[in-house]
């Protein structure tokens, strides 16, 4: 028998060398996936507002796409399966953190159009309703802004981020119980019934869909297809886009191609806030970023622990809170588009002395009235938006807030797009006395991302208009400070301070410290509508945590 040649030998060896080594790797993996906590991923995640948007976010991810190709196919999703909520009719604030933990924000939220109408903010409500007609329709920003993050960190083809969502609105999806449950409301179906919305929106008796229907977008499919085939251009100076602008002038709107063609996606630094051992970066105004961190550097100040809910402590913890949420309910007429207003500056706001300053006016044993926390002419209080939190292989992360603004926007279908658009000029209502053509509105959409000087890093925001301060802000006092895991801060039942600064209580919060509450002196007040949800994701050391919000029925997907 002939011995094996030396080359021959060498090479078995190496085989074997390599396979042996590859053994240890997967060994190594299985020892590192078991370390994680239970619900969280070696890999990536996506938090969405639903179960069926984040896998779609998550097969972006497996595909071989960033976090850019996740949060865009995610948030297409979530324009089909809560169509109230978003849509490419509409805007949004993104924060990205590069996988070297350089941050930026891109901000394509609508801006006012050339010729909006004179007077419009005479028209606006002085009590809780819905801003319903063309005149409010802000210029769309959100296919300027996909087009933009996915040139600087798309991976996967432009065209394969919209295929899901195509095949969803066009085979159509069995409604989904988040929104039929939504639909169910009086408030709602009254709204959908009597608007353009009811051509897609409700069966042929005129009656909203309910349980067993189908959500189906047959033209909208069309222009999603035609997008994704030809680019953001062809909504921005093309075909949709010149239908789009005739159903808004049919319907009485202003908004024009010139409005479509000139718009501008805002990329900027985020404001690096310092919070103990950790760093908060945050997009700057005119979005919501300074009055989230105005209230956490003033509750860094009481020094809060877990020990912080135990007894007594807890009213007084809660009480803390409050006054501080209605000190920055008194600071919202400051946040303005810095590029038209720049003498209205926010620094303060993050400036040390002056939270400690206000820090010093919150009593321990009372309350005030509205003049103490300058809270003068407040705006009125709205639900709406979508949030998506991503982190992909590599470390890329994004934190993307979209909206339509208010309920199905401004109730304005364009049937020969299948678009519904937004009403955001709606925001300058309460906030401002005057609008510019150009000129972005003031919001309360905060994505963010939280650093840890271990170099941890959180990924996070909310959606539900007025209610996104303080249901992220109390989501990072619960994990930051109090000592809960991420699930259990993203789902304790919020207290929300409304615009006239009454105090609403989620249902399930503890009526021990209502009663506290009250008798410290705060006017409780009969919100309805807790429509609050926060979606985050967290790299924790090699393991990264994803919590959807229960609240909107979400779940997260990663691997």
């Amino acid at each position: 028998m002939a011995k094996p040649r030396p080359f021959l030998m060498g090479c078995l060896i190496l085989a074997g060398v390599i396979i042996a080594v590859a053994l240890i790797c997967v060994c190594i993996t299985s020892l590192i996936d078991s370390n994680c906590p239970e619900g969280s991923f070696s890999n990536a995640a996506v938090a969405a507002d639903s179960l069926i948007c984040s896998e779609i976010g998550r097969k972006m991810l497996q595909q071989g796409g960033s976090a850019v190709d996740g949060a865009i196919a995610a948030l297409l999703c979530t324009s089909v399966v809560n169509p109230q909520s978003m849509g490419i009719g509409g805007g949004s604030i993104v924060t990205v953190r590069s996988a070297t933990g350089h941050y930026q924000v891109y901000n394509f939220r609508e801006t006012v159009p050339r010729s909006v109408k004179a007077n419009l903010l005479k028209e606006c409500p002085t009590t809780f309703s819905f801003s319903t007609g063309p005149q409010w329709i802000g210029v769309p920003g959100e296919l300027r802004g996909y087009e933009t993050l996915h040139k600087q960190y798309g991976k996967l083809p432009w065209a394969k981020l919209f295929e899901p969502t195509v095949q969803m609105a066009r085979d159509g999806i069995p409604l989904p119980v988040y929104l039929t449950n939504f639909m169910k409301a009086d408030i709602v179906k009254d709204y959908v019934e009597k608007s353009s919305l009811c051509g897609i929106l409700c069966n042929k008796n005129k009656t909203v869909l309910g349980k067993g229907d189908t959500l189906k977008f047959t033209k909208l499919a069309e222009t999603l297809e035609a997008i994704a085939m030809k680019g953001a251009d062809e909504f921005y100076a093309g075909r949709i886009g010149h239908d789009l602008v005739h159903d808004i002038k049919a319907a009485g709107g202003a908004l024009n191609m010139e409005d479509l063609k000139s718009f501008k996606v805002k990329v900027e630094n985020t404001w690096a806030v310092p919070l103990g051992e950790t760093t908060i970066h945050i997009p700057p105004p005119p979005a919501g970023g300074t009055l989230l961190a105005f209230i956490l550097k003033i509750m860094q100040g009481f020094a809060l622990t877990p020990n912080s809910f135990v007894g007594d402590h807890k009213t007084q913890t809660y009480h803390h809170y409050i006054e501080a949420a209605k000190f920055a309910n008194g600071q919202k007429r400051n946040i303005r588009d810095p590029a038209f207003h720049s003498k209205k500056s926010v620094d303060h706001l993050i400036d040390a002395s002056f939270t400690n300053r206000i820090r010093k006016m919150i009593s321990p044993n009372r309350t005030h009235d509205n003049s103490y926390y300058k809270n003068i002419n407040p705006s009125s209080d709205h639900f709406g938006t979508t949030h998506v939190s991503v982190i992909d292989k590599d470390g890329l992360s994004v934190s993307a807030t979209s909206t339509i603004n208010q309920l199905f926007g401004g109730a304005v279908y364009s049937p020969r797009t299948g678009i519904i658009l937004n009403n955001e000029l709606a925001d300058f209502c309460g906030r401002a006395d005057t609008l510019t053509a150009g000129e972005q509105p003031p919001s309360s959409m905060t994505p963010m991302i939280v650093e840890w000087t271990s170099g941890d890093f959180l990924v996070i925001g909310g959606s539900g208009g007025s209610l996104i301060t303080t249901s992220v802000a109390l989501t990072i006092i619960n994990h930051l400070w109090l000592g809960m895991n991420l699930k259990d801060a993203i789902n304790a039942p919020i207290v929300f301070i409304d615009s006239l600064n009454n105090v609403n209580f989620e249902p399930g919060f503890d009526k021990s410290v209502i009663d506290s509450l009250r008798v410290l002196g705060h006017n409780l007040g009969k919100w309805k509508f807790f429509l609050n949800v926060v979606n985050a994701v967290k790299k924790e050391k090699s393991c990264i945590v994803a919590v959807s919000d229960s609240r909107k029925m979400g779940a997260s997907a990663g691997y």
